[in-house]
C-alpha cells in the first residue's frame, strides 16, 4: 500500500534519550568537522636552514678557492767575522687559512597553494548525512514502534486464545459433570427400580406364599370336615353351600352359619353337623395366616 505522505512514528517510551543522543552525536560531528577545515586553511610557516659542505670534495659540489702560500724566508746575510751571537729571531706562525666562502643559504620552498574548500559541498554533505542519520533514526522508531505492536498483539492474540481454551475447557467440564450427574442419577433411578422390583418381587413372593399358605390352610380345614359329612341318598347334582365359621385360636368352633345354602336342606345340614364335629380345625403353619372367620366352600363331589 503506497502512501502520500511518510506517517509520523509513534511515540514510544525512551524517544528523548535517543534524540538527546542523537543530538550530540551530530554537534561533536559539527565540532570536528569545523575544526578539521580551520586546520587544513592555516598557512605553513617558513623554515629556514642552513647548509654546509662536507670536508671530501665531490663532483657536485663548488670548488674552493686554494689557500695563499706562507711568505719565504729571508736569505740568509754574508759571512762575517764572528760577532758575539745574538739570539735568533723566533720563528712566525704560519697564517691560518682563510675560511672557505659560505655556501649560498638555500631557497625557501614557495609555499603550496592551499586552496579553500568548498564549504558548500560541506555543508551539502552534512544536510545530507543529517537528513540520512535523522532518517535512520525515525526508522529505528518505526521499526521498534512496529516489533512493541507486534509482540502486543501477539500477546493479546495468545491471551484471548488462552481464554478460549479455558472456556473451553470450563464447558466440557460442565458437561462431562452433567453427564456424569445424569449417568449417576439414571444409575440411582436403576438402583431403586431394582430395589423396588426386588422389593416386589419379594411381597409377591411373601403374598403368594401366604395364599399358597392360605389355600392350603383352608384345604386341610375342608378335608377335615368333608371327612365328616354324611351325604343323603340320591342326591342330585353338585350344588355348592357357603358356610362361615368363627373360630378361637386354638382351633375351637364357636359358631358355623349358613350364608348359602345348595338348594338342599338335608345336604346343608349334614355340611353343618360336620363342621360342628370337625372342631378343633387344623391350626396354620405361621400365627399370622390365623383367621377368626373363614368363609368354606362345600360341594358334595369335590
Amino acid at each position: 500500500m503506497v502512501h502520500d505522505r511518510p506517517r509520523k512514528p509513534a511515540r514510544v517510551s525512551g524517544q528523548w534519550p535517543a534524540l538527546a543522543l542523537a543530538i550530540a552525536v551530530h554537534v561533536i560531528f559539527i565540532a570536528v568537522l569545523f575544526f578539521s577545515l580551520r586546520w587544513q586553511n592555516r598557512k605553513p610557516e617558513p623554515v629556514t636552514a642552513e647548509l654546509y659542505g662536507p670536508p671530501a670534495k665531490t663532483v657536485s659540489e663548488p670548488v674552493l678557492p686554494k689557500a695563499a702560500p706562507p711568505p719565504p724566508a729571508p736569505p740568509e746575510p754574508a759571512p762575517q767575522p764572528k760577532p758575539a751571537p745574538e739570539p735568533k729571531p723566533a720563528p712566525q706562525p704560519e697564517p691560518k687559512p682563510a675560511p672557505p666562502p659560505p655556501l649560498p643559504k638555500a631557497l625557501p620552498k614557495p609555499e603550496p597553494k592551499v586552496e579553500k574548500p568548498d564549504t558548500r559541498a560541506a555543508d551539502i554533505a552534512r544536510k545530507a548525512k543529517e537528513e540520512e542519520e535523522r532518517k535512520k533514526f525515525e526508522r529505528m522508531l518505526h521499526e521498534k514502534a512496529e516489533r512493541e505492536k507486534q509482540e502486543r498483539d501477539k500477546r493479546e492474540a495468545d491471551q484471548r486464545e488462552a481464554e478460549k481454551k479455558k472456556a473451553e475447557q470450563r464447558r466440557l467440564a460442565e458437561v462431562r459433570e452433567r453427564q456424569q450427574r445424569e449417568a449417576d442419577a439414571l444409575k440411582a433411578l436403576a438402583e431403586r427400580e431394582q430395589t423396588a422390583r426386588a422389593a416386589q418381587q419379594k411381597a409377591d413372593a411373601e403374598v403368594a406364599a401366604a395364599s399358597r399358605a392360605q389355600a392350603d390352610y383352608i384345604r386341610r380345614i375342608q378335608a377335615k370336615i368333608r371327612g365328616n359329612v354324611v351325604l343323603p341318598p340320591d342326591m342330585p347334582g353338585n350344588p355348592e353351600a357357603i358356610f362361615e365359621v368363627v373360630q378361637l385360636p386354638t382351633g375351637e368352633i364357636i359358631d358355623a352359619v349358613l350364608r348359602k345354602s345348595s338348594g338342599m336342606r338335608a345336604y346343608d345340614d349334614a355340611v353343618q353337623r360336620a363342621i360342628i364335629k370337625s372342631s378343633p380345625l387344623p391350626r396354620p403353619d405361621r400365627p399370622d395366616l390365623f383367621q377368626r372367620s373363614l368363609t368354606l366352600k362345600f360341594r358334595p363331589l369335590d
